[in-house]
């Protein structure tokens, strides 16, 4: 077989890639939810004029309508609003189709405000949570007196999964855990090695179950749903990870970031694990007072500060905003978290850090210097905002306390270039060279305010298009306050720039992060990625919803249009809703509002001119032959070679466990179903044109599977409790990684006709292998292994011949260079690795299999070096994966893949081949069936199609 080789180790280090083996989590949960939302439903989009009377945007995979507009019904009389809500839809069941309101739906939470009434009501299977089943019903309230006027949301009809669970909370943990290590660890290395060899990567990580949730695809998926936080083994990076199980096979079928960030990003820090995130010691009474600061820029502004009596000092802590009462004690804080770490803060409240502090009351260097001053001035203008505005009282709308954390870093001290809101709090970074305090803008500032009032209102799912749709918004009211304060024109050229403020010495259109005026901004550049790539495109597609926004700003004016989509926000959208949906919101809170015929039109105008319209995603399309479509799986890989692929597959839905499929690498004929339906999750298959072997993970662990591609029973080859990394198969030998409890990784080959005949290396403490590869009878790997008993640790790229045992060292490293996978052919082995050149660049090396000959297909510095993570050779051609780790949120930042000669003299003309394909968004998985073909897993159209080019492009434009 001309394998795909998949780095599995943490031994070498790692560099993430954005992608991950999630291949298409939002088509996992089908068309029943998130491929309804995060890919939204092509369901007519409501809002313009017209006769009166109901209007109703049908549910898809659901009975329930999606929205219903211009009634005025009368509901039954009942002491709170939710009951009245619940009532009203149990009297109306022909229409809603929600069998019994009061049981299935639960109070979510109510506003009021001016006689009217918005009540969330949050959906519940068998009393079990469905993810994002959420339904909202709006009333107007005169004396007790209610009147139901519209309702929107989701509600799913067609769940009918059972509701016990058959694997338990601590093995749920466990194997999310292991889900969030393989993925470190499959793509992950970079330029330094494991921070402690002898130290279990697990123990950095712990899991906190939050019970049982439904998942709405189809019938439903019964899942735990477990957050994962702690560090990654290999460069420090903070982990916050949101991870579903399946309830009875124990496989990982979403997983998700949990941090929203301004920019999208890889962070690199580094923290202990910590058990349950905290909030800061209650704090002795203090007087208000009025106090002074200077900004970043220059400027002196007032703050709002109080005298701290016990400490005798004057802190960045304001009570005058926030209304106080005997119940509670809402303040805006501004902490001093200069020395920690991102992973010290994401989610969790550090010890030891205090509010910013000051012996008079004015502020001096050192606040200014750290972002303190500018952090403490711009929380008080967003709350302002929103007060003034919306009569909204702090983010939840209760007068919660604002916390914010400034001056953080990145792993071992480097510097920290972003900004994000965990669901607590905000915290900002120091800043770098170029970089500000990125408390230092404004429009940063409100971005990530404004997800906390996103949280606490539609609660907008950080994921694809439902999360593109929260940067959006968050978008939408920083950039709204920054023109407000600073009195920005809507015609400013400049008015949709975000981040625009942060540089030392840049412009500002060549430093902001976004621009809501690009004319890019179209549904026609959306990128389809991943989940573990942006979250699924989170910052690379939100500007094409906020652009539409910030037009129908200057069309119909800022005080009307912030109106808007702040009722849109808190009255219409829940949290899986997308563009669609979105335009659907926005359009129906302006007919609330009034807005007359004329001026809908020019907001309709907007959406359309941004290509959001019904059906928009059936206008995406790709370069390259589909060979399988919706392939509705996460979590797996695509193998191929012998002129044949393998890969997995779910239902339509994304309901039923993954099944294992074969084809002809040429398209021709049908493709065959090569596992058993059996309840397990059948994933990361291999070929080699003869056999198909895969992996088969249920409730008691992973077996290796093997099968004739001309039919015949399925073989049991091996069991254990954990398998990493692709699978590989070359005629009589297999070979595969695996890891112990613990994350202590190994690999294994052994005998497709004697699986007993097996040869294991690794899997140790002190000796650990990874990123297995096998063709012509050899097996590639890279090894890690402590020289006698000492401290000092070898890492090694190995060849080891079956037939013979003989296994050579192909070339030795010090402790500095991170190793990722294996590649092999006929002639040659294969490898990337990071000898710490160049931190965007990786080598792909090539030496003769007696390790002679050793050369670089493609340098690890320099103006054509690349970025890469992934592997595949053929006898004539390698293949490797590669993402640009941008701060520009574009296209080229998501992973592509690059061909280069097999053969090929380093640096001669035609050694390196060019891009695969020109596709947009996210190319990963790739394979090499034989010659110059590639397949590989393409998510460009919004789902994931096993997808193939006979040669590649050459150059994009």
């Amino acid at each position: 077989m001309r394998h795909s080789g998949r780095r599995t180790g943490r031994a070498a280090g790692g560099r993430t890639r954005p992608g991950g083996p999630w291949t298409s989590a939002a088509a996992l949960l089908g068309a029943a939810a998130l491929v309804v939302s995060l890919a939204p439903a092509a369901a007519a989009a409501t809002g313009a004029a017209g006769p009166p009377g109901p209007a109703e945007t049908a549910g898809r995979a659901t009975a329930t309508p999606a929205l219903v507009s211009g009634i005025r019904e009368q509901a039954p009389a009942e002491d709170s609003a939710a009951d009245a809500a619940r009532a009203y839809l149990d009297q109306r069941r022909d229409r809603y189709r929600i069998p019994d309101a009061r049981h299935d739906l639960v109070p979510g939470g109510t506003v009021g405000a001016h006689g009217e009434e918005t009540v969330r009501l949050r959906q519940r299977h068998r009393g079990v949570p469905v993810l994002g089943g959420e339904y909202v019903v709006r009333m107007e309230n005169h004396d007790g007196r209610r009147t139901v006027t519209g309702t929107s949301g989701k509600y799913f009809t067609g769940l009918t999964t059972g509701t016990t669970d058959g694997i338990g909370s601590a093995l749920a943990v466990e194997r999310a855990v292991d889900a969030v290590l393989g993925d470190l660890d499959d793509h992950h290395f970079a330029g330094r090695p494991a921070a402690a060899p002898g130290t279990d990567p697990a123990d950095l990580l712990h899991g906190t179950d939050h019970g049982l949730v439904v998942l709405p695809a189809g019938p439903g998926v019964l899942t735990r749903h477990i957050t994962v936080r702690g560090t990654g083994a290999a460069d420090g990076a903070p982990v916050v990870r949101e991870v579903y199980i399946d309830a009875r096979a124990g496989y990982p079928v979403l997983q998700y970031s949990g941090v929203q960030t301004f920019g999208a990003e890889r962070p690199a820090a580094r923290a202990a694990a910590r058990p349950v995130p905290r909030t800061p010691a209650a704090r002795p009474l203090a007087a208000a007072e009025k106090g002074t600061g200077v900004r970043l820029d220059g400027t002196e502004v007032p703050l709002d500060i109080e005298h701290d009596e016990t400490e005798g000092t004057y802190v960045l802590r304001d009570s005058t905003r926030i209304p106080q009462d005997d119940y509670h004690y809402g303040v805006l804080s501004t902490w001093d978290a200069r020395g920690r770490e991102v992973a010290d803060t994401s989610g969790t409240w550090p010890d030891g850090i205090r509010e910013f502090s000051s012996p008079a009351p004015a502020f001096g260097a050192d606040a200014t210097a750290s972002g303190a001053v500018d952090a403490h001035w711009a929380a008080g203008r967003v709350y302002d905002y929103f007060r003034a505005e919306h009569g909204r009282d702090s983010l939840d709308g209760h007068g919660m306390t604002v916390n914010s954390l400034v001056g953080v870093t990145g792993s071992y001290g480097t510097p920290y270039a972003n900004a994000f809101w965990d669901g607590q709090k905000m915290v900002y970074g120091g800043g770098d060279e170029e970089y500000l305090p990125f408390s230092a803008a404004l429009d940063v500032v409100g971005h990530e305010m404004t997800h906390g009032v996103i949280a606490h209102t539609a609660n907008l799912m950080y994921a694809g298009q439902s999360g593109a749709l929260n940067e959006a918004i968050a978008d939408y009211f920083g950039n709204t306050i920054e023109a407000s304060v600073y009195g920005i024109p809507a015609d400013d050229p400049d008015s949709g720039l975000l981040g625009e403020r942060l540089c030392r010495t840049k412009g500002p259109r060549a430093c902001a992060t976004r621009d809501l005026d690009d004319g890019r901004t179209t549904t026609g550049s959306f990128v389809g990625v991943d989940f573990l790539n942006d979250n699924g495109g989170v910052h690379l597609n939100s500007t094409i919803f906020g652009g539409a926004l910030w037009d129908a700003r200057r069309e119909l004016g800022a005080a009307a249009t912030d109106r808007i989509v702040y009722r849109a926000l808190t009255r219409y959208l829940t949290p899986l809703d997308g563009f669609t949906e979105g335009r659907a919101a926005v359009l129906a809170a302006a007919k609330d509002l009034g807005t007359g015929a004329a001026r809908l039109k020019k907001l309709k105008g907007a959406f359309t001119a941004h290509g959001i319209v019904p059906g928009w995603e059936l206008a995406l399309g790709n370069d390259s032959q589909v060979l399988l479509d919706r392939i509705n799986t996460a979590g797996t890989e695509l193998g191929a070679g012998g002129g044949w692929w393998a890969a997995s597959r779910s239902n339509e839905d994304g309901s039923e466990p993954y099944s294992v499929w074969a084809g002809r690498a040429d398209g021709k004929g049908q493709p065959r179903l090569m596992s058993p339906n059996d309840g397990r999750y059948h994933t990361r298959p291999a070929t080699d044109g003869r056999t198909v072997v895969w992996q088969a993970h249920g409730p008691g662990g992973v077996d290796i599977l093997a099968r004739s591609l001309s039919g015949g029973p399925v073989r049991t080859l091996w069991h254990g409790r954990s398998v990493g990394g692709a699978t590989g198969v070359d005629g009589d030998v297999v070979a595969f990684d695996y890891y112990t409890y613990g994350g202590r990784s190994g690999i294994v080959h052994l005998s497709l006709k004697d699986p007993q005949d097996e040869h294991a290396v690794g899997g140790g403490t002190y000796h650990r292998a990874h990123g297995s590869s096998v063709s012509h009878g050899k097996v590639a790997y890279q090894d890690m292994s402590r020289v006698g008993l000492t401290a000092t640790y070898a890492w090694t790229t190995r060849v080891e011949d079956v037939a013979t045992g003989e296994d050579r060292a192909v070339q030795q490293y010090d402790g500095s260079t991170s190793l990722g996978p294996t590649a092999l052919n006929g002639t040659h082995v294969f490898w990337l690795l990071d000898e710490g050149l160049d931190a965007n660049a990786t080598t792909l090396r090539r030496a003769a299999l007696d390790g002679s000959e050793v050369a670089d297909l493609s340098p690890g510095s320099g103006p054509d070096a690349l970025n890469a993570y992934d592997l595949a050779v053929s006898e004539d051609a390698a293949v490797v994966g590669t993402y640009l780790p941008d701060t520009v949120i574009r296209n080229e930042s998501t992973p592509k893949l690059y061909q280069f000669a097999a053969n090929g003299t380093p640096g001669a003309p035609g050694t390196r081949l060019g891009r695969v394909s020109c596709n947009r968004g996210a190319q990963t998985g790739a394979s090499a069936p034989g010659g110059s073909q590639v397949i590989w897993l393409d998510s460009t159209t919004g789902r994931t199609d096993v997808v193939t080019r006979a040669k590649p492009t050459g150059r994009c434009g």
